[in-house]
């Protein structure tokens, strides 16, 4: 191992002025990464959740029941690669310190338990409730020979379940993509809604039980993106920002996202209780980064909480297989808060991270704060060498036509450009380090932005949590989530934008 060091001193030499621990090379830490092959608990994220062991990927079934945020999630506990399906299952009082439990449901002989949603039967209309516990009631896909709907409960707040003995209560009717139910109580005419993914578009049916379905209506052939099957349906209302009304948001996940794979779109409309109609017809994406896909959102949520929470799989079936963490694979987002913007005629969904991230991600240390400036470097910063933070500031783009934030080492880097010219934001992680487990992973990754609103300042956030980079700009109003995978560890922070004029402000790191 001596041999070694002073072999690759030598070679890389010319990058430093000297190669030991006192010049801050970190040149130490560079071999030690490299020799033991990127130990996996470098990868591991600190607040983000992931499965303690073999692979993960879309989340289900995500409940809020007295103080507890449930998460279920397909899991295969055999393998890191994708396999017979069970739903993984996780509490949390705060979204961010998740508890282990137990495999909630497992295949059987009728099949596999693909995604699905659960609800809380406050008022008993399934007659599944046996004690003082409201039963907790999940939907999900068996995928047998066929896929077809299925129901199981848990009368002790969500740790054990029971199938529904007379499962399946929604049969195939002959589509060979039938499967994702999310299921919500549409109090208006007091019966609960499911949202199916069929095909090339969405299904909707009605429950007064949820063992019971009627067929509603179809939404989709003829709206949205349609690079491969819809999957992962997610139907709720949200207010409009600043008004007493309302409106219908619908989410779907499929392949043909913005920047190749799978990514989500939305509509934004009226839900009758029978028929969804779009007010949106231009295809609309949640997030333009590459790795957000199968999202979907809590229910339960009491109405003195008032959000809509978001979180979605980490990753693109692209390469999701592929990813160099081999005990195990995947990574939810950080938990999101939706809200609804009226733009003239039309509608914009936001997403921020939820408020119970500060508590995480602003301790041990103190943050890094600077006033203003054209440009920003920071090395060895404590803060960005643990691999976890947030970054927030203003960028006035009425004085500068780009704005380059690098994050990086001496070996590689990963950048991002917010280009006015052009129109658009770039995250090229092309040099962000292993890059060659699929051709997919080093393509640059563009999102389209509007720079010509009244005003110029633009308000940046990112979070950096290890193997991933959510990047919101615009209070929320566009989001590029995106992962990369470093073979060492990163030590700079560098924003330019015009040399002449200072364009950056409110800067923190924390």
């Amino acid at each position: 191992m001596k041999f070694y060091k002073v072999f690759l001193c030598f070679v890389i030499s010319h990058l430093f002025t000297s190669c030991g621990k006192e010049s801050g090379s970190n040149i130490d830490n560079l071999i030690d990464y490299d020799l033991v092959n990127l130990q996996e608990v470098n990868y591991r994220p600190n607040f983000h959740f992931t499965p303690a062991l073999h692979w993960m990927n879309d989340p289900n079934g995500l409940v809020y029941y007295k103080g507890q945020f449930h998460l279920f999630y397909q899991y295969n506990p055999n393998a890191s690669v994708w396999g017979p399906m069970n739903w993984g299952h996780a509490i949390s009082t705060d979204l961010f310190n998740w508890q282990d439990l137990p495999i909630a449901l497992s295949p059987d002989n009728l099949g596999a338990i693909f995604s699905g949603s659960a609800v809380v039967d406050t008022t008993n209309t399934s007659g599944f409730k046996n004690g003082d516990e409201d039963p907790l009631v999940a939907i999900f896909t068996h995928a047998g020979a066929q896929q077809m709907q299925s129901i199981a409960y848990s009368n002790d707040g969500g740790v054990r379940w029971t199938k529904y003995s007379q499962n399946p209560v929604l049969a195939n009717p002959g589509i060979a993509d039938f499967r994702d139910p999310k299921v919500m109580w549409f109090d208006e005419q007091k019966k609960w809604i499911m949202t199916l993914a069929t095909g090339n578009k969405v299904s909707f049916y009605s429950s007064p039980d949820l063992k019971n379905w009627t067929f509603e209506s179809y939404f989709g052939e003829n709206y949205g993106a349609h690079g491969g099957v819809w999957e992962c349906p997610d139907l709720f209302q949200l207010p409009i920002e600043g008004t007493t009304r309302k409106k219908w948001v619908l989410l779907v996940s499929n392949f043909g996202g913005p920047n190749g794979g799978t990514a989500t779109q939305y509509f934004v409309g009226n839900f009758d209780g029978h028929v969804f109609t779009t007010e949106t017809t231009d295809v609309r994406w949640i997030d333009y980064g590459t790795d957000n896909y199968a999202g979907v959102t809590y229910s339960n949520l009491p109405a003195s909480d008032g959000r809509r929470i978001f979180i979605g799989w980490m990753s693109n079936w692209i390469y999701a297989g592929q990813v160099p963490t081999t005990s195990w694979r995947s990574t939810m987002t950080v938990p999101r808060a939706i809200t609804l913007a009226q733009q003239g005629n039309s509608y914009k969904l936001r997403f921020n991270p939820v408020v119970e991230l500060e508590k995480y991600i602003s301790q041990p240390d103190e943050p890094t704060i600077l006033n203003t400036g054209s440009s920003i470097q920071l090395t060895d910063n404590d803060i960005i060498k643990s691999g976890s933070y947030n970054l927030s500031f203003s960028a006035d783009f009425s004085k500068t036509d780009s704005l380059v934030l690098t994050t990086g080492n001496v070996a590689e880097n990963l950048k991002i450009r917010f280009d006015k010219k052009q129109g658009n934001v770039l995250i090229d992680r092309s040099h962000s380090g292993i890059t060659d487990f699929n051709d997919q992973f080093k393509q640059k990754i563009f999102s389209p932005m509007d720079f010509s609103g009244t005003n110029p300042v633009v308000k940046i956030r990112m979070l950096v949590d290890k193997t991933s980079v959510e990047l919101f700009w615009n209070n929320g109003e566009n989001v590029m989530t995106v992962l990369y995978f470093p073979k060492y560890q990163y030590n700079k922070l560098i924003i330019r934008g015009n040399p002449n004029a200072a364009i950056i402000s409110n800067f923190s790191l924390k």
